[in-house]
């Protein structure tokens, strides 16, 4: 355990961050399965209403630096260059 007074309060401060961050980072991944299954089962419809609703999310975690903005761009690329090869 810490002894200095802002150790202690930056130790405080991290475990509040990374429970946030845990579950905005399960958010996330939950987004970009929600895509891959929807291409899996050939449904473009689908698939592109998700890519949607996870770009938005990818953007979101970005700009918070729950993610890294290159990680996020890179994923959306991939997950957009699978909905586009369902046609």
């Amino acid at each position: 355990m810490a002894n200095i007074k802002s150790a202690i309060k930056r130790a405080r401060q991290n475990t509040k961050r990374n429970a946030l961050k845990s579950t905005q980072r399960s958010v996330t991944r939950t987004a970009i399965k929600a895509v891959i299954a929807a291409v899996e089962d050939q449904n473009k419809e689908l698939a592109t209403a998700e890519l949607k609703k996870a770009e938005k999310i990818l953007d979101s975690m970005a700009s918070k630096k729950v993610v890294h903005k290159n990680k996020a761009s890179r994923t959306k690329s991939r997950l957009n260059k699978k909905v586009k090869d369902l046609a």
